[in-house]
């Protein structure tokens, strides 16, 4: 039955072409501090299903995930927004966890409303309880936000809208900023800096994409295809201006396609809380 009178603003439930934010990939060369901080500081859970050797570690955070190789530490230019259910927790684990991960990068400052921690190599996060800004989302990972340089920002929306045919802008809250959205409350943020940028040392991130080849023929067009992975993936590093091709950042690609068979693939998330002396029973998994 028709609401009579009742009007709705349709744009907000439009997703856009990008539509996940898979995984975040840095390298790390330790994997016994790699789960003292990924698992026991940040509450967070190792797949049990796949890359469970030690050349390779996955950590589950809702649907999404950071794959941690085990080789020479890779440090991602900004820092990586999660979102916990359990806020008001984390701070007695980022305490216990701390002993082991003396003499390493890693520190924490907890808030009201948000946590800052970094990793023993220097990577940084930004915990958040779920709150309004992150609609429908209580676990997992709603943005990366990267440093750019100084008049970057319109070019790098309009390539994220013109090559990947992503919802794109410019903000200004105290900083100039691109928002890029992809899916379902997650963004790609860029914000101009007047800080020298580190250079760039080949960390990643995955994103799915539902028109697979339209911006890879627009990529080809202009070079900036890196890698013809297999049927279902391809990869990009070079974030340019659509109509010069001026190079504006740096940060591979591994765009996947949703015919790739790891598309939405269900990930485990343990509760933390479990413990063996106060354990209960049907409560093992967190729901999200």
């Amino acid at each position: 039955m028709a609401m009579a009178g009742k009007t709705f603003d349709r744009t907000q439930e439009d997703l856009g072409n990008m539509i996940h934010l898979e995984h975040v990939n840095v390298r790390v060369p330790d994997q016994q501090l790699a789960t003292q901080f990924y698992v026991v500081a940040l509450g967070l859970t190792r797949d049990p299903y796949l890359m469970v050797g030690l050349e390779n570690m996955w950590i589950n955070v809702g649907h999404s995930q950071f794959h941690l190789p085990t080789a020479a530490a890779q440090v991602l230019r900004g820092f990586t927004g999660l979102v916990i259910p359990d806020f008001d927790e984390l701070p007695a684990r980022l305490a216990t966890a701390a002993e082991r991960l003396k003499g390493t990068k890693f520190s924490y400052h907890v808030e009201a409303s948000y946590a800052d921690v970094t990793c023993p190599w220097g990577n940084r996060f930004r915990l958040h309880p779920p709150q309004e800004k992150f609609p429908r989302l209580t676990l997992g990972m709603p943005y990366v936000e990267f440093p750019v340089r100084q008049g970057t920002a319109d070019g790098i929306a309009r390539f994220y809208k013109e090559i990947i045919g992503a919802p794109s802008c410019v903000v200004s809250n105290g900083s100039v900023a691109a928002e890029v959205g992809v899916g379902l409350s997650q963004k790609l943020i860029f914000r101009e800096t007047n800080e020298p940028l580190d250079p760039y040392d080949g960390h990643h991130i995955a994103v799915y994409i539902a028109d697979f080849s339209g911006p890879h023929k627009k990529m080809l067009e202009r070079g900036i295809v890196s890698e013809e992975s297999n049927p279902y993936q391809y990869r990009f590093v070079d974030i340019v201006d659509p109509d010069n091709g001026k190079v504006l950042f740096e940060i591979e690609h591994e765009v996947r396609c949703v015919t790739h068979p790891m598309y939405r693939r269900p990930l485990i998330n343990r509760n933390p809380a479990q413990r063996q002396p106060t354990y209960v029973s049907g409560i093992d998994a967190r729901s999200f």
